[in-house]
C-alpha cells in the first residue's frame, strides 16, 4: 500500500515542492508537487536524487575510524569520545586556534546545523575557521553589512513584478537562483516576456539563461565592475540617478559620482568588450524603465573585483529608484526572521577585524578566506593549524587548488569529517560521523526563505524514521559539543552533563516553532504541519527604511570600507590583459560535488569537458574532441575539447565538481565517472584583494594538445550542453 509524503527538495537553493509516493520503507517515485505554494509543481532532474543518496549502498551508516589505508566500523560512543579526546588534547597543547573548522554550503540546507552547529563552533572557541561562503556570495554579504548593517540584509529581484531584468554572472535557469530562491525560472522568465517585459543576460558564455533572453551581451571575464562602474557613469552624466522615495535615507551620493567618473564608456568598452553605445543604453534602460532590477550572483562574486561588484550592483539599483520597490530588488519578510532575530543576539556582522598569519587576508563574519586554507596548515607557529573538523563540506574539490590542500590535509594531527561519504577531503579523516539521510530528517529552510522571491513557509517532517544507531547533523554536534566540554573538566564540564540531554529533548523543531511564533506572521510548527504543501505569506512589499540595521537607518551608497578599492580599479584601466581566460559553469544535474554517485545524475555523454571558441581553437592548432591539457600557474588538467560559438572568443570554460579519480575515494559511480577538478587549475594565490574572495572566474591558462591526442565523446559546437 502506498502513501504519499509532501516535502521540500533540500539539494539546492530553489525550495521545490516534491510529491514522494512511498510504502513506509522505500521511495517509490518522486514527482513536483503541483499544489506547493512557491514552486507550483516545478521540479528539476536533481529531485529524483533525494531516492538515489537515501539508498546509496556507498551512503555511510555507521562511524569510520581510518586506520592506514583502510576503514573500520565504529560505534557511536567509541567514535564520539576519540574524536572529542583528540580535539581537547590537540587544544591543551597547541591552544584553541590548533583547531580548524570548514563549513560546505550544505549547512545552509540543513535547519538542525544551523541551530545547533553555532554551539560546536562556539565551544571549539577557534579563530581558525573556513567555509564555502569566501567562494562564493561573501561579496554580497560585505555589501549589506556596510550599506545597510547587516551582513544578510540581502536583496532578491522582485520577479513577479518587474518589467526588466538584467542577469549577470548567474544563470538561473539551470541554478534555479541563487540568493534568490525562484523554483521554475525558465517559466518566471517567460512571464515576465509576456507582459512585455525583457530580459537580458551579461555573461562570457551563452548560457541556458542565455539561450531564452532577448539580448545577451558577452563580457571579458572579471570586468563586471568596469561594466556596472561605466553605467552608474551614464546615469549620471544623463542626468538619470533619482533614488525615488529612498532618496532623503541616503548618505553619500555625490561620493558616489566622483569614484565613477574616470570610467566612462569609452574607455571601460575596450577592457568589457561591450561596446560604449550599448553600455549607454543600458544605463538609459535601467533608468526608465518604471519596474526594472539588475541581478548578480556567483560568476560576479568570484573575480578579482568581486568586492567591488556586490557593492556596485546594489548601488545600481539604489541610483535608478529599483531598490526596495515593487519589481527591483527587494527583501523577503520570512515567517522565521534569521536577521531580526541574529540583530537581537547582537550578530549582525563584522569585517577584517582580524587578519591570516601569512598573507594578511581579512576576516569575514569569523571566518578567514578559504584560499588562506593550505598555507595556513603548512605554516607553523601561534595559531598554526593541527587540527580540521569539516561539514557537509569537500574543499578538496570546491576551494582553489584542490591538490595543495589535499597535501596539506596529509599534515595534520588529526582530522575528523561529519559527512555521509568518504569522498575526495574526507578520506584524509582520521574518523568519519554520518548523519543520517536528509529523508531521516525534519526540514525547513531557516536561512533559504529569507533569500526567496515571495514569501512562504513550510516544514517537511521526516518521511522515515532514522535508524536506532542513526543520528542526524544536529545530534552530532550536541553529543560531540557535550563531550570536549566535559573533558576539559570544571564546573562547565558538570554543566554540560545536564545541558546536553535537554538539548537532545529539544531538537531543532521547537527552537523553530519558538522562531516563528515570534516572527512577523506568528505562526507555530503546528500550523506549518496542517498545511503540508506551505503558506502563502503574500508579494515582496519595501521594508526601507524601518529594516535598516545602520546606527542612522540610512543606507551608505558608498561605504568607505569597499569604496576605497576603486583606486585599484581605476589603476586596472591601463593594465594588460591575458589572452585566454578560465570561467566555470553550472549544470543542471550537478550541484558542486554533490549528486555524481547517483547513475542517473551522471550517465550519458562525458559533461565534463573544455569549452572553447573554433577560433581560439583553430589559433591554437586544436580539433573538437581532441584531449587537451588546460594548464594555470596553480596545476595543470587533462580534458577532452568541445568547440562552440556559445562562449566568447579568449574563454575557455570547465564545470565544477568533477575529479573524483583520487585515491581512495569510494564512490563507486562517481569514480567511474571521475572527470577532471576544475579547481585543481584555479589559483589560491588569485583572490579578490578587497574581501579575500577566491578567484573562480578570469583565471588566466594555457591550453595546448595533450600527448595522447585520442579523441572522445565531446561534440562539437552543435550538441547541447
Amino acid at each position: 500500500m502506498s502513501a504519499l509524503h509532501y516535502r521540500t527538495c533540500n539539494l539546492c537553493e530553489a525550495m521545490c515542492g516534491l510529491t514522494i509516493e512511498h510504502d513506509g520503507q522505500r521511495v517509490l517515485g518522486i514527482r513536483g508537487d503541483e499544489q506547493d505554494v512557491l514552486s507550483a509543481g516545478y521540479i528539476c532532474p536533481k529531485a529524483v536524487a533525494l531516492k538515489d543518496l537515501h539508498e546509496d549502498p556507498d551512503r555511510l551508516r555507521r562511524p569510520q575510524r581510518r586506520l592506514g589505508d583502510r576503514w573500520e566500523d565504529c560505534d557511536w560512543e567509541q567514535a564520539l569520545d576519540e574524536c572529542a579526546s583528540k580535539i581537547v588534547d590537540i587544544q591543551r597543547r597547541h591552544g584553541p586556534h590548533a583547531v580548524a573548522v570548514y563549513l560546505g554550503n550544505p549547512t545552509a540546507h540543513n535547519m538542525g546545523a544551523l541551530v545547533f552547529g553555532v554551539g560546536l563552533l562556539k565551544t571549539l572557541g577557534t579563530f581558525n575557521r573556513f567555509s564555502a561562503t569566501s567562494a562564493d556570495q561573501l561579496p554580497h554579504m560585505l555589501a549589506a553589512l556596510h550599506m545597510f548593517g547587516h551582513q544578510l540584509l540581502m536583496a532578491v529581484p522582485d520577479l513577479e513584478r518587474t518589467d526588466l531584468l538584467v542577469i549577470m554572472g548567474a544563470n538561473p535557469i539551470v541554478s534555479n537562483g541563487s540568493i534568490m530562491s525562484a523554483p521554475g525560472m525558465k517559466r518566471r522568465l517567460a512571464a515576465i516576456q509576456k507582459r512585455g517585459g525583457r530580459v537580458i543576460v551579461i555573461d562570457p558564455r551563452r548560457t541556458e539563461t542565455a539561450a531564452v533572453a532577448d539580448e545577451h551581451l558577452f563580457i571579458r571575464p572579471g570586468t563586471d565592475a568596469f561594466l556596472m562602474a561605466a553605467t552608474l557613469n551614464a546615469l549620471f552624466a544623463a542626468g538619470d540617478v533619482d533614488a525615488g522615495r529612498l532618496s532623503p535615507h541616503i548618505d553619500g551620493m555625490a561620493e558616489l559620482e566622483r569614484l565613477v567618473k574616470p570610467f566612462t564608456p569609452q574607455r571601460v568598452a575596450p577592457i568589457t568588450g561591450i561596446d560604449a553605445a550599448t553600455i549607454v543604453r543600458l544605463a538609459k534602460d535601467l533608468a526608465h524603465t518604471e519596474r526594472a532590477a539588475w541581478y548578480g550572483r556567483v560568476g560576479m562574486c568570484t573575480q578579482r573585483f568581486g568586492g567591488l561588484n556586490g557593492w556596485l550592483l546594489y548601488a545600481l539599483n539604489i541610483a535608478t529608484g529599483h531598490f526596495d520597490a515593487p519589481g527591483g530588488m527587494m527583501f523577503t519578510k520570512p515567517a522565521a526572521d534569521i536577521v531580526k532575530l541574529a540583530t537581537r543576539l547582537g550578530e549582525t556582522g563584522h569585517f577584517a577585524k582580524g587578519r591570516t598569519r601569512v598573507r594578511g587576508l581579512p576576516e569575514f563574519g569569523g571566518e578567514y578566506p578559504v584560499a588562506t586554507l593550505a598555507e595556513e596548515i603548512e605554516t607553523p607557529g601561534e595559531r598554526g593549524i593541527h587540527a580540521l573538523i569539516t561539514m557537509a563540506g569537500n574543499p578538496v574539490l570546491s576551494a582553489p587548488n584542490g591538490k595543495r590542500i589535499e597535501a596539506a590535509l596529509g599534515k595534520l594531527e588529526f582530522m575528523m569529517s561529519i559527512d555521509p561519504y568518504i569522498n575526495e577531503t574526507t578520506r584524509h579523516a582520521h574518523m568519519v560521523l554520518p548523519p543520517v539521510s536528509q529523508l531521516e530528517q525534519g526540514h525547513y529552510d531557516l536561512a533559504l526563505h529569507a533569500f526567496a522571491v515571495r514569501n512562504t513557509a513550510k516544514y517537511s517532517p521526516p518521511l522515515f524514521q532514522p535508524p536506532s544507531d542513526g543520528k542526524a547533523d544536529w545530534e552530532i554536534h550536541v553529543e560531540l559539543a557535550s563531550r570536549i566540554v566535559q573533558k576539559r573538566g570544571g564546573a562547565a564540564g558538570l554543566a554540560a552533563r545536564v545541558v546536553r540531554p535537554a538539548l537532545l529533548r529539544m531538537g531543532p523543531e521547537r527552537v523553530l516553532d519558538w522562531v516563528l511564533r515570534r516572527g512577523p506572521y506568528r505562526l507555530s510548527l503546528a500550523a506549518l504541519k496542517a498545511k503540508p504543501h506551505g503558506i502563502d505569506l503574500g508579494p515582496l512589499e519595501p521594508c526601507f527604511p524601518e529594516r535598516l540595521n545602520t546606527p542612522n537607518k540610512r543606507i551608505r551608497i558608498a561605504p568607505s570600507e569597499i569604496a576605497t578599492d576603486m583606486a585599484r580599479l581605476e589603476r586596472e584601466l591601463e593594465a594588460p590583459r591575458a589572452s585566454l581566460l578560465l570561467i566555470g559553469r553550472r549544470q543542471l544535474r550537478t550541484n558542486n560535488s554533490w549528486l555524481h554517485n547517483s547513475l542517473r545524475m551522471v550517465k550519458g555523454r562525458d559533461r565534463c569537458t573544455l569549452l572553447m571558441h573554433p577560433q581560439d581553437a583553430e589559433a591554437r592548432g586544436l580539433v573538437a574532441g581532441q584531449r587537451v591539457v588546460l594548464r594555470s600557474r596553480a596545476g595543470e588538467v587533462e580534458v577532452p575539447l568541445q568547440l562552440t560559438d556559445r562562449i566568447m572568443p579568449g574563454v575557455v570554460s570547465l564545470p565544477h565538481g568533477f575529479g573524483h579519480a583520487r585515491e581512495g575515494v569510494k564512490l563507486s559511480v562517481a569514480s567511474r565517472h571521475a572527470g577532471v577538478s576544475v579547481n585543481d587549475v584555479t589559483d589560491e594565490l588569485e583572490v579578490d584583494a578587497l574581501s579575500g574572495t577566491a578567484v573562480l572566474n578570469g583565471v588566466p591558462v594555457e591550453v595546448s594538445a595533450a600527448a595522447d591526442r585520442r579523441t572522445s565523446e565531446a561534440t562539437d559546437a552543435s550538441a547541447a550542453e
